[in-house]
C-alpha cells in the first residue's frame, strides 16, 4: 500500500520563509516612504488656512507686522497634529516655518518654509503665490515638484 505524504517538507517551508523575507525587505521601506509623503501632504493642507488668513491680513493692512501673531485678529492658531509639530511666523517678512510629521529616514521632522512675495510685488495683485522651500521638498519622503509650492 502506498503512503500519502502529509504536510510540507523542510525545504518547502524554507522557500516560503525566504519569499516572505524578500517581500518584507522591499515593502517595509516603501511603506515608510508612503507614510512620510502622506504626512508631508497633510502638513501642506493644514498650513493652507494660515496662508489664506495671512494673505488676507496683508491685503487689508499692507504690512506683515499685524499679521504674524497667531490667535490674534483674523490669524488662526495652528494646533499640533500628526502632520504639523511646530509653526512659527516671522513678523517682518511673513515667512511661515513649520516642522512636519513627515520625517527623514533618521526620524528628523521635515521643515516646510513658505515665503510670500515681497510687498512691492503684491501691489495691484489679487493672488499671493507662496514659494515653498525646506527639507519637505523631497520626492522620496516629502512633496514632489509642483506640490505644495515646491519646485526643483
Amino acid at each position: 500500500m502506498k503512503q500519502v505524504q502529509k504536510g510540507f517538507t523542510l525545504i518547502e517551508l524554507m522557500i516560503v520563509v525566504a519569499i516572505i523575507g524578500i517581500l518584507a525587505a522591499i515593502a517595509i521601506p516603501q511603506y515608510s516612504h508612503y507614510i512620510s509623503r502622506t504626512r508631508a501632504s497633510g502638513a501642506a493642507e493644514e498650513i493652507n488656512s494660515l496662508k489664506t488668513a495671512m494673505a488676507e491680513c496683508f491685503q487689508v493692512d499692507g504690512a506683515w507686522t499685524n499679521c504674524a501673531t497667531m490667535g490674534a485678529g483674523n490669524i488662526p492658531t495652528v494646533d499640533t497634529t500628526k502632520f504639523i509639530t511646530a509653526v512659527a511666523v516671522d513678523a517682518a517678512t511673513g515667512v511661515i516655518t513649520s516642522t512636519t510629521g513627515a520625517t527623514t529616514i533618521a526620524g528628523v521632522g521635515l521643515t516646510y518654509i513658505l515665503t510670500p512675495p515681497t510687498a512691492a510685488a503684491m501691489i495691484g495683485k489679487a493672488n499671493m503665490p507662496w514659494t515653498a522651500t525646506g527639507t519637505i521638498c523631497d520626492p522620496i519622503r516629502g512633496l514632489k515638484s509642483g506640490h505644495g509650492g515646491c519646485s526643483y
